[in-house]
């Protein structure tokens, strides 16, 4: 007997996934390496520790208000007006259950049955489903290597019509790990207003950017703040992945849209993880530092590997912890390439096409392990690529 019948037809549209199958071989075989991880390796930082245990203590251990606790409000307005740019008020701010929970929010918000929202292709593999599972369209939009993975404003334009109602961006990217450039950005923001859409931008990894570079956060443009919704995370800033706590900032009427949606979803982000956050947002940032140094070194010795290695090429990655290698030359789709590296190299690495159609003829590699461990991967990998013919 079964009920599979009754279950909802959305599940049936969300994209197949060969990820779940590949982490589950590398989980039972112990001597693979995984380059797999998409969240530090570091554990939180000690008094970011400190301060959720001594709110446990103290007996924070009860529902917080939907919309987040004010001085973790107040915490974030702070950090956004010196990091960012960004001048809010608490009521323009929501505290979700990390960063996903606030675009599914805010998409539950703006997005009808049948309306459109732009994904960058390759993109992080929760964009398309997320859409879909709200029975909006996703629309794909190329990244390109030829163009360092940058959105293209003139194709992107052609994608809009009368039924797209949101752009969403994404940077420094996951897979990628490029950065948008201010030009680009300036050149989405017009078309924003041309066109009378939204601009969500994703900027879980704002912190980590490398070579000198700069984060631009859209919604600082002139022009912006009240058209753009800025997603941000203390996941990858301060190693605080478990503690499951993001935020969003925008547009009075969207964040209350999307505290109302909350109250029937996960009602409020943990108070515990709020505390800890007041104390990472406002005490020494020495921690964020320290582990984007260790970061960083990864970066120049995976990137340096993979070019060293034949039939494979590897644009740098500017900001987030990931290594996105062109393997076409292999002659091997990417689904084979992850399973040959598996198999015959004991290292997971990710299929690009798990980001996306235009993901295929790359794999995601992440640099959130240690340098010692990259450094087999690298000698394993080169091993069988030398050896393949």
């Amino acid at each position: 007997m079964t009920i599979e019948h009754e279950i909802s037809e959305r599940y049936f549209h969300l994209p197949s996934s060969n990820f779940a199958k590949i982490m589950k071989t590398a989980t039972e075989e112990k001597d693979v390496i995984s380059l797999g991880p998409g969240e530090p390796d570091f554990i939180t930082p000690e008094h970011i520790r400190e301060a959720a245990i001594k709110a446990i203590d103290k007996g924070y251990t009860h529902y917080s208000p939907p919309g987040g606790r004010a001085e973790t409000k107040q915490a974030i307005a702070k950090k956004l007006k010196k990091d960012n740019k960004i001048n809010v008020s608490p009521d323009e701010i929501i505290v979700t259950c990390g960063s996903q929970e606030a675009l599914f929010l805010a998409t539950l918000s703006l997005l009808d049955p049948g309306e459109k929202m732009i994904v960058p292709d390759p993109g992080f593999l929760a964009y398309i489903p997320m859409v879909e599972t709200v029975t909006g369209v996703p629309v794909s939009l190329p990244l390109r290597e030829e163009n360092g993975f940058e959105f293209d404003p003139d194709e992107l334009e052609r994608l809009v019509d009368h039924r797209t109602r949101v752009i969403l961006i994404n940077t420094p990217g996951n897979p990628t790990g490029r950065i948008l450039k201010k030009k680009t950005l300036e050149e989405l923001a017009d078309i924003a207003v041309q066109h009378d859409l939204v601009i969500f931008s994703d900027e879980a990894y704002e912190k980590l950017i490398y070579d000198n570079k700069k984060h631009i956060s859209i919604a600082s443009l002139n022009g912006m703040k009240e058209r753009a919704l800025t997603f941000q995370s203390l996941s990858k800033t301060y190693a605080m992945a478990g503690f499951r706590i993001g935020y969003v900032a925008g547009p009075k009427d969207l964040i209350e849209s999307m505290t109302r949606m909350k109250i029937y979803t996960t009602v409020s982000t943990p108070t515990i993880s709020q505390i800890a956050a007041v104390e990472a947002l406002e005490e020494d940032q020495k921690c964020v530092q320290e582990m984007k140094k260790e970061y960083d070194r990864r970066r120049k010795l995976i990137t340096k590997r993979l070019e060293e290695m034949p039939r494979i090429s590897c644009l740098n990655s500017e900001g987030a912890f990931y290594a996105f290698p062109n393997i076409t030359k292999l002659k091997m789709s990417s689904n084979q390439v992850t399973n040959l590296f598996l198999k015959k190299a004991k290292v997971l690495v990710v299929p690009g096409n798990e980001f996306g159609r235009y993901g295929e003829g790359y794999v995601r590699m992440s640099y959130a392990t240690s340098y010692e461990k990259i450094e087999e991967a690298m000698n394993r990998i080169e091993n069988v690529v030398r050896k393949k013919r």
